[in-house]
């Protein structure tokens, strides 16, 4: 039973049931703030009770989320919910684990760079963030290109399988961009590498194969995909690149299919994202994009603030978020 403590006009100290006291038998408004202010652990009381009518993470198994992590996880986003990530001068600590997520990731993809080199890339919200930087990189990189050669550059477009996760959707439409699907057949429900390739013309951005499809967690086939593509760009002289939308594979296969060629092996893959918590164990929402070099990544979409004193470069869609997902 929840418990607050008051006082009689005495001063006498006594024990009361949140469940009997007036804030709990008169409705309090539901769209507008109340005019009066009520105890902390009434608030508290009323909210809770409201929030179990929600259903009970560890018994989703449909949505793809990770919803429970080792309780010393669980000590470290208490620790650092206060912090504001995008504060880099004022919580360097945090900003390097972020440096070291995108650097074991990239290793993890077989990004081509050193040891002592710093990779490319940035932490998320998670996937559906990381794909919209990946989709502006790549429109601004066609865009540059196609205005060097004196060439409309209005009608940029990305091919997808008819498969792909909502967030493409939404990339295409809030950013201009004409998405051409492959369509799903009976059998084979993810995209077909060929039918890509034949959709792919000189206003493409990019194609975007999935390496866990939402609808059945299928792996498309990227290297069949960058091996068409390979030899149409060389016949046309094109350049067209390869996006991976890792969300759902890609912490399963480098330690399951290790010799799967799918990442940063296959020259045209330029870009991929993962999402941290599906089945890199992390409660939601976390997640991120990897370059494979910095020439993947136009200049012009990186912004540098010194609000804190120091250059502070970033890319992403959002500002300020907290620390607690990076951190675990």
């Amino acid at each position: 039973m929840a418990l607050s403590r008051a006082q009689t006009n005495s001063g006498e100290s006594l024990i009361s049931s949140t469940f009997a006291s007036r804030y709990v038998r008169t409705a309090l408004p539901r769209f507008r703030i109340p005019e009066q202010s009520i105890p902390k652990d009434a608030a508290y009381q009323i909210i809770n009770d409201e929030l179990m009518l929600d259903g009970n993470p560890r018994l989703n198994l449909a949505s793809f989320v990770t919803t429970w992590m080792e309780p010393e996880c669980d000590k470290l986003i208490q620790n650092s919910v206060n912090k504001n990530y995008v504060d880099m001068d004022e919580y360097p600590v945090t900003t390097e684990f972020q440096n070291r997520c995108v650097n074991m990731i990239a290793h993890l993809f077989n990004a081509p760079i050193g040891e002592d080199e710093t990779a490319v890339g940035v932490g998320t919200v998670g996937s559906s963030e990381a794909i919209m930087l990946a989709g502006l990189a790549f429109k601004r990189k066609w865009q540059n290109k196609m205005k060097a050669e004196g060439k409309p550059h209005d009608k940029p477009n990305i091919v997808t399988g008819a498969n792909v996760q909502v967030c493409w959707e939404k990339f295409a439409r809030y950013f201009e961009v004409e998405l051409k699907e492959v369509k799903l057949r009976e059998g084979y429900y993810v995209m077909d590498p060929a039918k890509a390739v034949e959709l792919v013309d000189e206003n493409t951005i990019c194609v975007a194969a999935i390496l866990g499809s939402t609808l059945n967690g299928e792996f498309e086939d990227v290297k069949m995909l960058n091996d068409l593509l390979v030899a149409k760009n060389r016949l046309i002289r094109w350049d067209t690149p390869i996006h991976v939308d890792a969300a759902s594979g890609g912490f399963i296969a480098p330690f399951i299919y290790p010799e799967l060629e799918w990442d940063f092996r296959l020259p045209l893959v330029k870009s991929i994202n993962v999402s941290g918590h599906k089945y890199g164990l992390v409660y939601a929402g976390v997640g991120w994009i990897i370059w494979r070099n910095k020439e993947d990544l136009p200049d012009e979409l990186i912004f540098h603030i010194n609000y804190l004193g120091a250059d502070q470069p970033t890319f992403t869609l959002n500002f300020s978020k907290g620390s607690t997902t990076q951190q675990t």
